[in-house]
């Protein structure tokens, strides 16, 4: 039986594996381990994912689902392209993850219903959320820390921002359509469909509580009234919180957490004074450890702001780790880490190539 749940859980067996790697590199990594793990964005995690499956299990998704799926008049491309534009904004001012927990499980609802390939439509919405996240100052966490950092209004950093992201969704809008498979959507005549208004109206409202709450830093605030309210009026979406999920991201704190110590002083050597290599290497440290830590890592050398916020942003997509908005959008979905990579690494290599041009322009 334990052989077949690690089998199941094959990423949290790497992390493990990872974390015994690095234990031995650093036999002192065992005792800070718990040191590492952020407690706030481990809370927020945990109140997202029960806020979500709130939202899901009230019926939403399944109406929402089938308007979609007639709006888009039969064609598969303008179907996933409405996703991709849909997620993009709501990802600006709700955060990328956040919005996987929201969007993902209405992707896999169209994907069961119309048949369209899931993990395409999938890969190319957690690409569309790390995209439109990276508008803001509050799409992501790495921008939050970088806007905080820097001291810059919104008004600079959305105005400095648009022009890449506009490149990125035109990039991301090209491949929804060069892979697409010309598939006819059957259109569905809409049937009524029973939605629990009061576990729908609590959930969204919680959501933007938990959004609120994980903003201003009190994501325990947050988790502490999901809890409470989803207990009286929601208890099976509590009941149905995927245990896995939240070790998993524990170990993610503390794997790369680790890596980011172990490479930092590599990092701020790399970034002395050149904007081409400030972007290069956020976007492939991110590769390594994820942009959030990726950015940390390499916030001391106070490297000019745009070339480090655009490196990072496009750092979340490539690899799955790249962006924990990634993995978030894998596990709900259950798409393999080849199919994403199949649409990922192509997306990531062409935006990346586009942003080099673009810039030095």
């Amino acid at each position: 039986m334990v052989k077949l749940y690690l089998r199941r859980e094959w990423f949290l067996s790497l992390l493990l594996l990872l974390y015994v790697v690095l234990s031995l590199v650093d036999p002192s990594l065992p005792g800070r381990s718990l040191r590492l793990v952020d407690y706030e964005s481990l809370a927020a995690i945990i109140s997202l994912l029960v806020v979500s499956r709130g939202i899901e299990l009230s019926g939403i998704f399944s109406r929402a689902a089938l308007r979609l799926i007639n709006l888009s008049k039969g064609s598969e491309w303008r179907l996933v392209a409405l996703l991709t534009l849909i997620t993009a904004v709501s990802s600006a001012f709700i955060m990328n993850d956040t919005a996987m927990f929201i969007f993902v499980p209405l992707v896999v609802m169209i994907s069961r219903i119309t048949g369209i390939r899931m993990g395409r439509a999938v890969t190319l919405t957690a690409i569309a959320a790390n995209a439109g996240s990276a508008l803001t100052p509050i799409g992501n966490p790495q921008n939050i820390i970088i806007w905080r950092t820097y001291k810059l209004s919104i008004h600079t950093f959305v105005l400095s921002m648009l022009p890449y992201i506009i490149v990125w969704m035109g990039i991301l809008l090209l491949f929804v359509r060069l892979t697409d498979s010309g598939k006819h959507v059957r259109v569905f005549a809409v049937p009524r469909i029973r939605i629990n208004r009061l576990l729908l109206a609590a959930s969204v409202g919680l959501l933007m509580v938990d959004v609120a709450s994980i903003q201003l830093g009190h994501a325990f605030v947050g988790l502490a009234l999901t809890l409470a309210v989803l207990s009286l009026i929601g208890r099976e979406a509590i009941l149905s919180i995927d245990v896995a999920l939240i070790a998993i991201f524990a170990l993610i704190f503390i794997d790369f957490g680790e890596i980011s110590i172990l490479v930092a002083s590599l990092s701020h050597s790399l970034i002395r004074g050149n904007s081409l290599v400030v972007l290069l290497v956020g976007a492939g440290l991110s590769q390594a450890t994820s942009n959030v830590p990726a950015t940390v890592m390499l916030l001391p050398a106070r490297p000019p702001w745009i070339p480090l916020t655009l490196g990072v942003n496009l750092g979340g997509n490539g690899v799955i780790i790249g962006s924990l908005a990634n993995f978030i959008a894998l596990r709900i979905s259950g798409t393999g880490m080849r199919e994403f990579h199949r649409y990922s690494l192509p997306y990531f290599l062409a935006a990346l190539v586009v942003t080099l041009l673009f810039f030095v322009m």
